[in-house]
Formats: C-alpha cells, sequence, structure tokens
C-alpha cells in the first residue's frame, strides 16, 4: 500500500470515527456541537498550525494537521447532517479545481513562470465565482493587517503596485510624516485615519520583502512577552515585583534580555 492509499484508508476511518462520536450513542459534547461553534477550534487550530510550523517542530506540525484535518472532517459532517453536501462533495470539488486552475500541467496550456500562473489562476478564480470585483470574496473575518497584506497582493498581479520596494519605504516615511502632523492637531478620527495609512504601507512593504505582516507581527508580540517577562523574573529574584520597579530599571533588565535572546 503506497502512502496515497494508506492516507485514504486512514481518512476513511476518520470520517467513520466522527461517524460515531455524532451517532445516537456518541460523545455528548461532539454531539452538542454546531456550525458556530466549531468555528472557534477551527481558528484556534489553523493558528496552532502556524505556530508548530514556525517553530519547526515537525512532530508538532504534524500533530495540528491532524488536529485541523479533524475540524474539517467534523464541519463537513454537521453539513451533510442538515442535507447540505457530503465529505466527498468537499474532496470531489477540491479535486477539480486543482484540475481545472493547473492547466499548464493538466492540460495543454503553457505558462513561462510562476507570476503567469497567479495570474492565470486569478482569472480563472473571478470568471468561476462570477465576480465583478477583484476584492469580491474578501473574508470580513481575517485579521485587518492580513487583509492589507491580500489586497495589496491583488492588485499587484495586476500591476497596480510600486515598483520597487525603495517606493513603498517613501511612502512609509510620507505616512509617518502625516501621522505625525495629525496627531500634533489631537483629532481622533484624522490620526486614526493616518495610523491605518501606514499600517497599510507597512503591510505593502511586508509584501514587497516577502514577509507575511501578520506572522511578523506575531513574533514581534511573542519576543516582547519573552522579554518582558524576563524583566518579571529578575524583579522577583530581588523579592520584588513590576508595579515597584521604575523605568530606568525595566529599560536596563530590557537591555539583558535583548542580550540573552
Amino acid at each position: 500500500m503506497d502512502d496515497a492509499e494508506k492516507a485514504g484508508s486512514q481518512f476513511a476511518e476518520l470520517v467513520r470515527i466522527l461517524d460515531t462520536l455524532r451517532g445516537k450513542d456518541g460523545c455528548p459534547w461532539d454531539r452538542k456541537q454546531d456550525e458556530k461553534s466549531l468555528v472557534n477550534y477551527f481558528l484556534e487550530e489553523s493558528y496552532e498550525v502556524v505556530d508548530s510550523v514556525f517553530n519547526k517542530n515537525p512532530a508538532s506540525v504534524a500533530e495540528e494537521l491532524g488536529d485541523m484535518l479533524m475540524e474539517i472532517v467534523f464541519l463537513a459532517r454537521l453539513y451533510m447532517e442538515k442535507g447540505d453536501f457530503h465529505m466527498s462533495d468537499v474532496v470531489e470539488g477540491i479535486n477539480r479545481k486543482m484540475i481545472r486552475r493547473h492547466p499548464h500541467v493538466f492540460g495543454e496550456r503553457k505558462l513561462a513562470d510562476a507570476d503567469e500562473v497567479m495570474a492565470s489562476w486569478n482569472r480563472q478564480k473571478i470568471s468561476e465565482k462570477s465576480r465583478e470585483s477583484l476584492y469580491d470574496g474578501i473574508s470580513s473575518f481575517t485579521p485587518a493587517l492580513l487583509t492589507a497584506f491580500q489586497i495589496g497582493l491583488r492588485a499587484s498581479q495586476y500591476g497596480f503596485d510600486w515598483p520597487e520596494r525603495e517606493d513603498v519605504i517613501e511612502k512609509i516615511k510620507e505616512e509617518s510624516a502625516e501621522l505625525v502632523e495629525a496627531a500634533r492637531g489631537k483629532d481622533l478620527w484624522d490620526v486614526m485615519e493616518e495610523m491605518g495609512d501606514l499600517l497599510f504601507a507597512l503591510a505593502n512593504l511586508s509584501r514587497h520583502l516577502g514577509v507575511n505582516p501578520e506572522i511578523a507581527l506575531q513574533f514581534a508580540n511573542r519576543k516582547f512577552i519573552t522579554r518582558f517577562r524576563f524583566i518579571e523574573g529578575e524583579l522577583r529574584k530581588q523579592g520584588r515585583d513590576i508595579e515597584g520597579a521604575t523605568l530606568e530599571e525595566m529599560e536596563e533588565l530590557w537591555q539583558k534580555a535583548k542580550e540573552k535572546s
């Protein structure tokens, strides 16, 4: 049995497990779930997959992918129970889509490079979904920083973009100056608008640098928390807490935390 056959057999077993859990004599917790409650776990598992990938932990990636696959099968099962679609429809649909959107692999069409492939994919996507705009289909639940990244990515595929990363850097400088000016005026709405413009420009610089800004910010968040915990730990060793520390003391410990990381 090759890997595809083995995976197919194990996938079928997962489907049967979910059938049992949702069955009459199954698990009370699993039987209680619905689409909305399950979405919370789906999002949680997707972030844990990303976390494992960037922690370079293959064993954890395999485990978290399994958890996410379970959520996919579970969610599909809920819709099957309502008569909307079956798990087989999900798999068949993505199989057809992958073949249809790769005519240069499964058909006779020739595409020169990855950029041309992506442009072809997007044209096919717009055609299939009968969308009037390139931005139809942008999720309202995607984090705003990631959405800004995706907005720039879609526009760039049609040539609407800064030619060079240096041009984006100049835009960031321009937006920074406008934010400083707005802050002097103390109009909250002006400040918010200029802050949004600056964050949008930063997201697009991330794109030009080949970095996902959402993941980059997660790393920055984690780094800050790690260093701040170091400060708290060092103060505890002195029999003190964070409330009694001065800014100068915390800054000194922060620099020590930076040296260790």
